[in-house]
């Protein structure tokens, strides 16, 4: 599955548009990360763990929406966009959203 944040693809034309794809995941921080990420906090530097699970949630994410738009029969995703949020009580949950336009290129 080819997939961009652009809305064209250079050297190929769209055959059919099949609409807006989502890939949806929210991922819980445990408590671990948390305190490791505040003694970054406080320190500097980065946060290793909470980039993984950033990481594993936008993976999972595409994976999801690549999925939604073979099954409509598309070979592309254009016009990617990532939302991120934080849920739950305390912020422990991270929820991350991928949408984009399922195509079909020549």
């Amino acid at each position: 599955m080819l997939i961009s944040t652009t809305s064209t693809i250079d050297g190929r034309s769209i055959a059919a548009y099949h609409g807006v794809v989502f890939g949806e995941t929210i991922i819980g921080a445990n408590i671990f990360k948390d305190f490791f990420a505040g003694i970054r906090d406080i320190v500097g530097g980065r946060s290793g763990s909470y980039e993984t699970v950033l990481k594993e949630a936008r993976q999972t994410a595409l994976e999801e929406m690549s999925q939604q738009a073979s099954a409509l029969g598309a070979n592309a995703i254009i016009g990617v966009d990532f939302d991120y949020e934080t849920l739950g009580q305390a912020n422990g949950m991270i929820m991350v959203i991928a949408s984009g336009t399922a195509v079909t290129y020549r």
